[in-house]
């Protein structure tokens, strides 16, 4: 199973408004393994950049000004992708982008999904199932499954896809890249496979409780059955359940 993980920045918020994209980032992943190849691509949108857009992205015009126009990079963009199911995080922003930047060059493709790629999955609605009344941007998904995005200080395509791909591999029980190993290669852990690399084991200690010990435990227990009109606690009620079925 082949998926491609997506992501652009763009000049800003509204493509009806004529907002272009000017950047694209994509990391494939293969059967759920992250391969290593990447799309990244910054593009002259031969427009101006909103103020609020650049506050995000941080990408100036002047920037972009020696960067190719969409026309330019289309066919190596959808080669790369196509065939792919495609993981975006608030996918209709991406795909209604992506769809505009087709129509205007006239491309022999109107539609991403079903006609490029077999699928577009978007994995703000699958956050939003999966934690409901929670936030569930970028950021707090790698709060909430642990994954290192203090690079991300400002909106990037490639750096976001990358940190989305980890997001995706761990809200849907995959892979997630972790740190590095002892000998500098990437470890990789996967469920039910724990990852020992520079640890050390020790064995546990065992205290031995002794019967005094007991005995003032279950004194405690008694009092407060008594006190609370009950004439056997939760406690132990539930401790001889236990012996029940240890019997």
């Amino acid at each position: 199973m082949r998926q491609i993980v997506l992501d652009t920045e763009t000049t800003g918020l509204e493509v009806s408004d004529g907002h272009r994209i000017i950047e694209i980032g994509a990391v494939e992943i293969v059967n759920r393994s992250l391969t290593g190849n990447v799309y990244h691509q910054y593009l002259n949108p031969e427009r101006a950049i909103d103020e609020g857009a650049q506050e995000v992205h941080g990408i100036s015009i002047e920037s972009l000004q020696d960067k190719p126009k969409f026309n330019e990079v289309s066919e190596d963009f959808i080669e790369f992708i196509r065939g792919g199911e495609l993981i975006i995080h608030n996918a209709a922003f991406d795909i209604g982008f992506l769809e505009a930047e087709l129509k205007l060059i006239d491309a022999p493709y109107k539609r991403l999904e079903g006609e490029v790629c077999p699928a577009v999955t978007d994995s703000l609605k699958m956050a939003r199932k999966l934690h409901p009344g929670q936030r569930n941007n970028l950021d707090a998904l790698c709060k909430r499954y642990m994954i290192d995005n203090t690079q991300r200080e400002l909106h990037g395509a490639l750096l976001d896809a990358q940190i989305l791909a980890d997001v995706y591999l761990a809200m849907t029980g995959g892979q997630v890249s972790m740190s590095l190993t002892a000998n500098g290669a990437e470890a990789l852990a996967k469920p039910g496979q724990a990852d020992n690399t520079g640890r050390q084991q020790h064995d546990l200690p065992v205290t031995v409780v002794a019967d005094d010990e007991l005995q003032a435990h279950q004194d405690f227990l008694s009092y407060i059955a008594k006190h609370s009109n009950d004439e056997t606690s939760l406690w132990q009620t539930l401790a001889q359940a236990a012996d029940q079925d240890n019997k």
